[in-house]
């Protein structure tokens, strides 16, 4: 009994640790019951202790935990720095793989988000969070999505294992800039941090050149092994330094270009002193975290990766801000009025994304549709487009809801329509 209370504890301690981590999403991965082997268990697919949100809407259960919260880092923002008052404790590796394997079989969880606080060298530290996971595979039989973060400093050897036993990888660029990461911790490294994710591009580019080759091959047989089929993510803490929207949108732009990440999740930044009081002279004096601002970077982040959008199109020179109170597609829209209306039985398709009030998803129905018949503004509804948006923006056949004539006046029909504050990015702006 007092054993189990022990590891209730544990569970307790390190699984609050780790929940300012918003860097997990299941999505994109085909499981591993081909590595495994007959008699594994475990499906990335399921839908449904945390919850996470993958691309397509769905909201899956993950044991997100750290390995330990021991960190020799002081970084100011972390409620695990080693100057904060907090109670300590570390899983061991074989806690770890029961555990998981018993919250998955009760049905509680349907994969393992892994980080760690940075107990000893930054090798030390991976090598563990790698045993973890090849110990779930190998013995256990688990085909189910697994996360492992990547530690900053560990070496290429040890990243490539991890990508061979996880789903995904990330490593967390954690600020904007350099210079504030050394303002606000000291300890940690951009170069590094950068480093690690160029060592995984060009690992997945290794692997996937295996991979194809293998296809090849005269057994015809697909022998190299995946590496993190589920790719790279990273997250950005907002609020926590004095960068603007733009820098944070044009790093993210470039991050996606280079690395081709799948994700950049941003966190908006909560005082980690006691309640929400100011924690740190270098930490901004808040009372609570931007998440207005939080999630106008999920929607600017939706349309650099599905609408097309360049990072200079969505904040130039002239707008340092996301404005609060509308979506950025709307608000390029609003600056961009010769554009419209667009005539949506005539419209490219990457025209249609530029549309507020209609997504990816009703852009491609649209172009289905009139192949073989005209879309009226009815039909368009029915397409999916949200028409308290679109309606001042599209025509069809000729005909207006209303005509886009008056921007301030638009602008103050759809402020805040999207209910700004949620955390979760929109999907049909």
């Amino acid at each position: 009994m007092a054993e189990m209370l022990e590891l209730g504890e544990k569970i307790s301690i390190l699984a609050g640790a780790a929940k300012y981590d918003a860097s997990c999403a299941s999505s994109g991965s085909e499981g591993r019951h081909g590595k495994t082997g007959e008699g594994g268990f475990g499906s990335t697919f399921a839908a449904g202790v945390c919850h996470s949100w993958t691309e397509d809407g769905r909201c899956v259960s993950l044991l997100k935990v750290l390995f330990s919260n021991v960190c020799r880092f002081d970084c100011a923002y972390c409620v695990n720095r080693s100057s904060a008052d907090v109670k300590r404790s570390s899983f061991t590796v074989r806690e770890l793989v029961d555990l998981t394997i018993e919250f998955y079989k009760r049905n509680y969880i349907e994969g393992l988000f892994l980080s760690s606080g940075i107990f000893a060298d930054p090798d030390i530290v991976m090598e563990k969070l790698i045993e973890v996971a090849k110990t779930l595979r190998t013995e256990a039989g688990f085909g189910a999505y697994i996360h492992l973060k990547i530690i900053p400093g560990a070496g290429e050897r040890l990243i490539r294992e991890a990508g061979i036993w996880a789903d995904r990888l990330s490593v967390n660029i954690e600020l904007p800039t350099d210079k504030s990461l050394q303002h606000l911790a000291p300890q940690k490294s951009g170069r590094v941090i950068l480093g690690a994710m160029g060592d995984f591009s060009a690992l997945n580019s290794q692997f996937e050149e295996d991979r194809r080759r293998s296809r090849f091959s005269p057994s015809g047989k697909n022998s190299a092994p995946l590496f993190a089929p589920a790719g790279q993510s990273t997250q950005l803490i907002v609020g926590a330094s004095a960068e603007d929207d733009r820098t944070i949108v044009n790093l993210s732009s470039s991050l996606y270009r280079k690395f081709a990440l799948r994700r950049v999740y941003y966190s908006a930044f909560t005082p980690v002193g006691r309640g929400y009081g100011k924690s740190d002279s270098r930490l901004p004096d808040i009372a609570f975290p931007p998440l207005i601002r939080e999630h106008r970077l999920y929607q600017a982040d939706w349309l650099l990766r599905f609408y097309h959008f360049s990072a200079g199109e969505i904040l130039d020179e002239d707008s340092a801000f996301l404005d609060p109170h509308i979506d950025p597609k709307t608000a390029w829209a609003l600056k961009h009025m010769d554009w419209f209306p667009i005539e949506i039985n005539r419209a490219s398709y990457e025209e249609l994304l530029r549309v507020p009030g209609i997504g990816a998803k009703s852009a491609r129905r649209i172009i289905e549709t009139r192949r073989s018949r005209s879309i009226d503004l009815d039909g368009l509804r029915r397409l999916g487009a949200v028409m308290k948006r679109a309606r001042y923006f599209v025509s069809a056949g000729g005909r207006f809801l209303e005509r886009p004539e008056d921007p301030a006046r638009i602008r103050r029909i759809l402020a805040d329509q999207d209910g700004a504050g949620l955390q979760l990015p929109l999907f049909e702006f």
